[in-house]
């Protein structure tokens, strides 16, 4: 516990000197606020009550600028000593930890009570935050994911895992990644794990829907690979019902249903994915097939224009032009 001083030496006429003091004198008084005797020494437990050491514990007087700061020992223990009258802050802190602050009374003339800080452990994303090095982890296995690297970022995510297995979210870069070299019974037990954190049980628990729709659709893919319809039907159906507004889910039921030469309700599903975001090309096209299919061929040549029109850079614009001719030849 150190406190700096400055010091500056005058060589000056007496009278100058005495001017200069008189001056400098409300500016001492004012460094010197906060300061003086007083002494609190208090300990840091975690929630089962033992104590915690290497805590940083800054005392700070709420009218002023003083500061003192401790580091606690092995059994938890902190002091700090030259305090002066008034409210004090004291903040409690260490990686791992969610930092706490207690406001305390110090006197000058009595016994101060002892100070007593609860630090509860930090845990998923409040741990994470503090954490540069995590975060550059997940990052790292993001960009050998990318690469193509896949048992490399499934070492990263586990290893980072292993550190914070409270943020499951991680998880979904595990699947993914599974996905990619093949492991679909890992992947499929990964986004089921997401989904049982994401949509928890307990009604008073806050959902993550966020997270529940791409394990959801994570599954669906997985059921779609795995040639089960039906079950990739029940995962994207789930997905639309916790977001009604997500196109692409409202989009993979309709495939589901367009593969399985259910037509009637691909074309509900797919009108349904046009509905939420109408500027997206893709439903268009396949809304177009369908329509081909049920012998509907004004509706299908209205559909595939419009795909045509809004994605004509797409590789499938020369195939979906020579249906369009041939229709268009047809209806004459």
């Amino acid at each position: 516990m150190k406190r700096s001083t400055q010091q500056r030496s005058w060589r000056l006429p007496l009278v100058a000197g005495l001017a200069l003091m008189t001056i400098a004198f409300p500016a001492i008084l004012a460094a010197q606020e906060g300061l003086g005797r007083g002494r609190v020494s208090g300990d840091v437990r975690d929630e089962s009550g033992a104590g915690i050491e290497g805590v940083l514990v800054i005392a700070q007087i709420q009218a002023g600028t003083a500061q003192f700061e401790s580091k606690t020992d092995k059994k938890g223990h902190f002091a700090v000593a030259g305090l002066g009258t008034g409210v004090w802050q004291f903040t409690a802190s260490k990686e791992g930890y969610i930092t706490a602050v207690n406001s305390h009374q110090v006197h000058q003339l009595r016994k101060n009570e002892s100070v007593e800080i609860v630090l509860k452990k930090a845990s998923g994303v409040e741990a994470l935050q503090s954490d540069e090095s995590g975060l550059e982890a997940i990052d790292r296995g993001n960009a050998l994911a990318a690469d193509g690297r896949s048992d490399e970022a499934i070492a990263v995510f586990d290893e980072f895992l292993g550190k914070y297995p409270d943020v499951y979210q991680v998880r979904l870069n595990v699947a993914s990644a599974c996905m990619k070299k093949g492991d679909t019974a890992r992947a499929e037990t990964e986004y089921g794990i997401v989904l049982g954190k994401a949509l928890p049980a307990d009604p008073a628990v806050e959902k993550d829907n966020a997270s529940a729709l791409r394990a959801l659709a994570g599954l669906g893919e997985l059921a779609l690979k795995n040639g089960d319809f039906e079950k990739a039907r029940e995962h994207f159906t789930r997905a639309l019902q916790i977001s009604p507004e997500d196109e692409a889910a409202a989009y993979n039921v309709g495939e589901i249903f367009f593969s399985n030469q259910k037509n009637d309700e691909a074309i509900q599903y797919f009108e349904l994915a046009i509905k939420i975001k109408s500027t997206w090309p893709k439903p268009y096209y396949r809304l177009g097939l369908v329509y081909l299919n049920k012998g509907d061929y004004p509706k299908a040549i209205e559909c595939l224009n419009k795909f045509v029109e809004l994605d004509p850079q797409n590789p499938e614009v020369p195939n979906v032009r020579n249906i369009v001719s041939t229709l268009e030849k047809m209806k004459k």
